[in-house]
């Protein structure tokens, strides 16, 4: 029997007949033997985004695991003061999980040791950005094209872990002609990863196109691990249609809660088997700026605090009528009493503009024409030998 669904609900055209999870229908993630998560919904690490105060407001809504934005292992080992910040959370953060980088198994390894004894419980590992700064010193989304290098990689982080479950994320490949998610499925699972994470995209692709959900099925069908479906969760009931057609365990939500943190409160009601709230109006919105912006201040300072404040006006506000005047004006955000002024002026009852969900351009859009890679990079695919990490100040700066 089918659970009742609301006469009206607030879904685009894609969704409007997807029923809710049913009793019994999915299970809790669980990652290695200390983490059991319900529901199984992740918050995916994004740089400039998952800081400790949109976390908070994430682990509110109902996010059952919300992953730092990601930290290089050589800035925590050098105790580098930014990297030390991104890595830090409250008494309430729980379970604490990082998303760790690095390209040297030994630097790896020691940060996973000194994350666990910090009180950190998860540790997913990047070996999916596609950045062209990463790609091109061979990292991110260019180490699973060496999988003796990456099981180097995942083995010391596992082995400093010491028991902390650690997961990978990756990406479908370099291109459509460079696939390499099945490689790497074999590689963490084979290397004791806990869980394997994939954006069903290429590197190339950025953040254009569709998901591929194709490629989650055939990776959960080709390893034992619990696989994390990640790409195109824009509303609730995404994340169901991509459970029931690819079989994967747990999904990672990215974009699509850039300007709807309570995304996580609807996908909690819909695992539960129950409807979601109706969209917040503006009023509820502003309200929603104003504490997301009071979280930073606290947390990176009020200069830093409020110009990072700046791009999330605009995630938030776009779409509702007349908003461009307070965007413009908010992109120049200096002090919260300018906040609350501009905010003060928009309709507390205009609703939600719905259809903009699905065209949620937050990230570029556009594809690269070709993914940057070191010289020479393709024709040792079986070299194990550690990437080079940035050690210079300034270069480590730029990766942070």
């Amino acid at each position: 029997m089918q659970p009742m669904r609301a006469s009206r609900r607030e879904a685009t055209a894609l969704n409007v007949d997807v029923p809710v999870a049913r009793a019994g229908e999915f299970q809790p993630l669980r990652l290695g033997n200390r983490l059991s998560l319900w529901p199984p919904v992740v918050l995916a690490p994004m740089a400039g985004v998952t800081n400790y105060p949109f976390r908070t407001l994430c682990r509110e809504q109902g996010a059952a695991l919300y992953v730092s934005e990601m930290i290089t292992a050589r800035g925590w080992l050098e105790g580098n003061p930014l990297t030390r910040l991104l890595a830090s959370g409250g008494p309430e953060e729980r379970p604490r999980s990082i998303q760790l980088y690095g390209t040297d198994p030994a630097d790896l390894g020691e940060a996973a040791r000194q994350l666990v004894d910090d009180g950190v419980e998860h540790i997913d590992l990047n070996f999916g950005c596609p950045v062209p700064k990463i790609t091109r010193a061979g990292g991110g989304s260019a180490i699973p094209l060496r999988p003796r290098l990456m099981a180097r990689l995942v083995r010391a982080t596992v082995e400093g872990a010491r028991g902390v479950p650690v997961t990978v994320k990756v990406r479908k490949g370099i291109d459509e002609t460079l696939l390499t998610f099945l490689d790497a499925g074999h590689v963490a699972e084979s290397e004791g990863a806990a869980a394997i994470g994939l954006h069903a995209r290429t590197a190339a692709q950025l953040y254009a196109g569709a998901a591929d959900w194709e490629a989650i099925a055939a990776l959960k069908a080709a390893v034992r691990i619990p696989v994390l479906g990640n790409g195109d969760i824009w509303e609730c009931w995404d994340a169901l249609r991509m459970m029931r057609l690819t079989g994967c365990d747990g999904v990672i939500v990215g974009r699509g809660c850039l300007r709807r943190p309570w995304l996580f409160a609807e996908l909690a009601a819909v695992f539960a088997g129950r409807e979601p709230a109706p969209q917040p109006r503006l009023g509820e919105v502003a309200a929603l700026v104003r504490r997301h912006a009071r979280l930073l201040v606290e947390f990176f300072g009020e200069t830093n605090g409020l110009r990072q404040m700046r791009k999330w006006c605009s995630w938030y506000l776009t779409g509702f009528r007349h908003s461009a005047p307070a965007r413009a004006a908010l992109s120049r955000l200096t002090t919260l009493a300018e906040l609350d002024a501009v905010l003060a002026r928009l309709d507390p009852e205009e609703p939600f503009p719905l259809h903009t969900v699905r065209s949620n351009r937050v990230k570029d859009s556009r594809p690269q024409r070709r993914v940057a890679l070191p010289d020479r990079y393709l024709e040792r695919r079986d070299d194990d030998t550690p990437i080079r990490a940035p050690r210079d100040p300034e270069e480590r700066r730029t990766w942070e």
